[in-house]
Formats: C-alpha cells, sequence, structure tokens
C-alpha cells in the first residue's frame, strides 16, 4: 500500500471546530486576508473555501443568516448572481479554467457543511483534473497555497469590478 504524508492536515484535525457561524462572524471582523474573504458586497460577499475541492474553490453567502433561497429578499437574489458571475470572471481571468461547478447544497443530508447558513459553492474545473487521488485514496490535491490564490484573487476581483 502506498502511503501519503500530508503533515499539514493534522492541524485541522486536531483543531478545535468553530462555534458559531463563519459566514456571519467572519464579514464582523477586519481580517480580511486571514479569513480568507475575498470581496464584500452590500448584501452578500464572496469568501474561499478553506478546504477546497479544487484550487480556486470559493463560497459565495449572504450577510444574513438564512438557511432556504425562500428566505433570500430580492435584493439579495440578485446580488448573489452578480457576485457569482463576479468572481467566474476573476477566476478566468487569473486561473484560466475549462469550465465551472457553481451548486447550492440545502440541508446536512444534501452535503451542507454549514447548512444553517445558504451558501453557493463555485468551483473552477479543467480538463483531466480529476486524477487517480480522489478516486483511490479519497485526497484532493491543491498545488497552490490557499494564500497565494487569495492574493491573486483578490487583485483579479479589483481589477475586474474596477
Amino acid at each position: 500500500m502506498e502511503r501519503l504524508f500530508a503533515p499539514w492536515r493534522i492541524r485541522y484535525i486536531l483543531s478545535p471546530k468553530y462555534e458559531g457561524c463563519i459566514f456571519c462572524d467572519y464579514p464582523k471582523q477586519n481580517k480580511d486576508r486571514e479569513n480568507l474573504l475575498l470581496y464584500r458586497g452590500k448584501k452578500a460577499f464572496i469568501i474561499m473555501n478553506r478546504y477546497p475541492y479544487n484550487p480556486g474553490h470559493v463560497l459565495v453567502c449572504p450577510y444574513r443568516h438564512v438557511a432556504e433561497p425562500s428566505e433570500l429578499e430580492m435584493d439579495e437574489k440578485v446580488e448573489l448572481l452578480e457576485l457569482i458571475d463576479l468572481i467566474i470572471a476573476a477566476i478566468r481571468k487569473e486561473m484560466n479554467p475549462d469550465g465551472f461547478n457553481v451548486g447550492l447544497n440545502i440541508g446536512k443530508v444534501a452535503g451542507a457543511g454549514m447548512g444553517e447558513h445558504l451558501h453557493f459553492h463555485v468551483v473552477p474545473r479543467w480538463n483531466g483534473d480529476t486524477s487517480f487521488m480522489p478516486v483511490f485514496a479519497d485526497v484532493q490535491v491543491v498545488p497552490e497555497a490557499l494564500e497565494e490564490t487569495y492574493d491573486k484573487l483578490k487583485r483579479v476581483i479589483e481589477e475586474v469590478k474596477g
């Protein structure tokens, strides 16, 4: 049996789990880079996924703590879609993916790790990005540090938005 050593994962495994809602709490803090918060809109924001499926995997969230799309106000729905467009444009410009998955998990059984606070996943995809690792070893290889991806996308969002 082959072994893949990923010593950085032990920090996550042993770390205390966050009490509360990161999607409510992080925007209130003045730590955007530390919290990987890429962009603040009026009703919604863009934050990187700390445990991404692929490089550039981000989440687009309303500030309000709602669990269902039916609970969103129209201006929140509009801004969520605008921010999805914005981050897709920024990721296209910086990372040149071949496509995207955009999705919303509603409820724990649907895979929502933070099921109480609605959020959209935007995942860039490249031809051939599914390797043997997730299939055989249940491991996803993300070749770039989150902070490096954050810096790149933050710069490009400012360019695209400006």
